[in-house]
Order: structure tokens, then C-alpha cells, then sequence
């Protein structure tokens, strides 16, 4: 049996390296998953940091091109699908829809990212701050849920009526949207159209393959 392609570096909880596990899979790429204690700060440990600098995860190495090393999540992706997704399966050939796909990676890096990531953190690890905190970001959870309904309503996808990475790039921090920052019924009951296109992509073979190892891991 031949090696894998790439080396993830990734953790069990976060989703950032999952996404990116979610494309390879989807691809039809091979790849091992190296994933890193947080609970010993190895994300922030030399041999990590001669990958990313910036001490977190995910982090990528192809090895079919010369080892090459990529950090930031949506970066990746981007990479990804311009190397290697010749037939567009995820991806778009013409400009405006790359662009577009482009402008939702942003937004996901930007405004669903951080927002969700606060959230959690703050619900995680409270450590006396005023309710206000964790209120603003559950509002901002909120927020980015309505925007994608507001899309989502009119359309079955986010980009080209088509599944694409733009969709994919928001799968699993929405669904700590459902576990932890807001419960299930918000999206059930306010952003109908967000659960049935989330739940569209979960239904994918190579998609829920990803999420059930996940899944395994985190009740291990």
C-alpha cells in the first residue's frame, strides 16, 4: 500500500482540521491525521511551530509537492481544490464563482470562526466574566446563522448550485452552534434552510465518514 498524500496535522475538538479532512475525503485524497494534545500545548511545541509559526491547527504537508506546508485552514482549502481538484467537484472554473467562493472563505474566517470560537470558549471556561460576554457572542452566533438563511432561503447552496467548499468550510462550527453556543432548537425553529443544507451535506458519504470519526473520537 502506497503512503498517504498528505500528513493533517489537526486536533480532535476544533473543527478547522476537519473541514480540511472533509475536502481531502470528498477528493478522493489520502491522507493521515496527526492529531495534537492540546492539554500539552504540543500545538505550540518546536516540532509544530517549524510548520506553523503560529502555534495551531490545521496544518497540511504534501508530500507529492515536495513536502509542501501550508497553514490556516481555508488556505488550505484554497490549495486544495486549485492543485487538485482538476474536474471542479468543489470548485468552480469560471472567475466570478471563484470569487464568490472566495468571499464566503473570508466570511466563514472572519465572522463564523471567531465568533463561534469565543463562544465556546467563554461557555467552556467561564471565569467570572459578566453574562454580557457570552451573550454578545451568541448574539453574533445568531447573526451568522441568519445571514446564511438569508442565502440559503432562495437557494440550495451557498455558490453555483453546487456543493462546493464554500458550503463545507461552515459544516462544523455550525454544528457547535447546535451542541454548545445555542442548542438545536434555534436552527430547527429560525434557520430552517441552515439545517436542511447542513444536513444535505452530512448525508454524503465521504462527508459523514469525516464526522463519524469525529464523532468516535470525542466519546473515547
Amino acid at each position: 500500500m502506497s503512503s498517504p498524500q498528505f500528513t493533517l496535522y489537526s486536533t480532535e475538538i476544533g473543527p478547522n482540521g476537519w473541514k480540511v479532512a472533509m475536502v481531502l475525503s470528498e477528493l478522493g485524497l489520502t491522507y493521515k491525521t496527526i492529531f495534537l494534545d492540546f492539554s500539552k500545548n504540543e500545538q505550540k511545541g518546536p516540532e509544530f511551530t517549524k510548520l506553523n509559526p503560529n502555534g495551531r491547527i490545521p496544518a497540511l504537508i504534501d508530500h507529492a509537492n515536495n513536502d509542501f506546508v501550508l497553514w490556516e485552514s481555508n488556505a488550505i482549502i484554497e490549495y486544495i481544490c486549485e492543485k487538485y481538484d482538476k474536474e471542479r467537484k468543489l470548485s468552480f472554473a469560471d472567475f466570478d464563482n471563484q470569487n464568490f467562493t472566495r468571499q464566503w472563505l473570508y466570511f466563514q474566517a472572519s465572522g463564523q470562526g471567531p465568533y463561534y470560537g469565543q463562544a465556546v470558549w467563554f461557555m467552556k471556561h467561564p471565569n467570572g466574566e459578566p453574562p454580557s460576554v457570552v451573550e454578545r457572542y451568541q448574539n453574533e452566533t445568531r447573526r451568522v446563522l441568519k445571514v446564511l438563511e438569508s442565502v440559503l432561503s432562495k437557494q440550495e447552496w451557498l455558490v453555483g448550485g453546487k456543493l462546493s467548499v464554500a458550503d463545507i468550510a461552515f459544516l462544523q462550527w455550525n454544528t457547535s452552534a447546535d451542541r454548545i453556543i445555542l442548542g438545536p432548537e434555534f436552527m430547527d425553529k429560525e434557520t430552517p434552510h441552515v439545517r436542511k443544507w447542513m444536513n444535505a451535506m452530512i448525508a454524503r458519504p465521504a462527508i459523514k465518514k469525516v464526522m463519524e470519526e469525529r464523532a468516535k473520537l470525542l466519546s473515547g
